[in-house]
């Protein structure tokens, strides 16, 4: 195969592991990106082409998330990671690591680590690396990294929920979920939330959001059945879809742009945890960001919704 060829062939597992890493699509396109011109301009032929570009990417993820830790230490409000619809990398044999990896909950525990516990946790847990490929990614020795690992997998578990639903039964309650919250059903939603449920809002300052976590079962239910119903009455509507591998929907506005995405985590039977992604910045690559000022203000106007 030509360069090209082969660059194309490992594309998807490329932006995964950077995805991975740094949170960001767009981050991840652009270190993708950068990988295929430092491979484009090697005058040397790689014993193995897939541990060479998946070093490259590595290292050039690394590089990206220290500087951009600085400007997450100085963002606005809660920081989620952009969502992903669909993950380009499929691998039978890892399939459950790789769900589980690109979680919403998933990436935000990996905020806790250092860019070198992340990448190593990442090549190693996730996608199956050897240890010496690791060690080489990094530059790193082989303990060195093993020890990263122990560290990074200690993080990892402290934060992971004890019983995770399965997928089918995630499926069936966010069904049951979207329909109650169509319907402005507090019954319904009351039935599926769990009771120390949070609703927790990220916008970066670029739009409206909660001021701290909604917690606790009637506060979120009541949130809830007061605003979806009125929001599609100045014509909001949504469309079901995973969101980082768990049940979501994004919200467009009546021209079709996007307002927010809304991802839901199940534990114990019950949804414990509400995402919405509402910053532009993170929605472009799902289409062309809705005003979310106006949608905000329509629906109060329309409503007289209280401040």
């Amino acid at each position: 195969m030509s360069k090209v060829e082969e660059f194309e062939e490992l594309r998807p597992l490329l932006f995964s592991i950077a995805y991975r890493i740094l949170g960001g699509v767009g981050e991840a396109e652009d270190a993708v990106q950068e990988t295929w011109l430092r491979y484009d301009g090697s005058t040397t032929s790689p014993t193995s082409t897939k541990a060479f570009l998946s070093a490259a990417v590595t290292r050039i993820s690394i590089d990206v998330l220290r500087s951009a830790r600085v400007r997450r230490e100085q963002y606005v409000g809660p920081w989620f990671p952009e969502p992903l619809l669909d993950d380009p990398y499929q691998d039978p044999a890892r399939s459950v690591e790789l769900a589980e990896s690109v979680s919403m909950a998933a990436l935000v525990l990996l905020e806790r680590l250092s860019p070198l516990e992340r990448a190593v946790f990442v090549l190693r847990d996730v996608f199956g690396f050897e240890f010496d490929e690791v060690a080489a990614a990094v530059e790193r020795s082989a303990a060195a990294c093993r020890q990263l690992l122990v560290r990074a997998r200690r993080h990892m578990q402290a934060g992971q929920p004890r019983f995770e639903a399965a997928r089918e039964e995630r499926d069936e309650l966010a069904s049951r979920f979207f329909d109650a919250l169509s319907e402005g059903n507090v019954a319904g939603l009351q039935e599926l939330l769990s009771a120390e449920v949070s609703m927790i809002g990220d916008s970066g300052g670029n739009g409206p959001q909660l001021t701290k976590p909604l917690t606790g079962v009637d506060r979120v239910t009541r949130v809830l059945a007061m605003a979806y119903p009125r929001m599609a009455g100045i014509g909001v509507t949504y469309e079901t879809h995973e969101i980082n591998s768990r049940p979501g929907a994004v919200f467009r506005d009546r021209d079709g742009n996007v307002i927010h995405t809304l991802g839901l985590d199940v534990a114990d039977g019950r949804i414990r945890m509400i995402r919405l992604v509402v910053n532009p910045d993170k929605l472009r690559h799902l289409g062309t960001p809705a005003d979310i000022w106006a949608i905000d203000r329509a629906t109060r106007q329309a409503h007289r919704l209280p401040d």
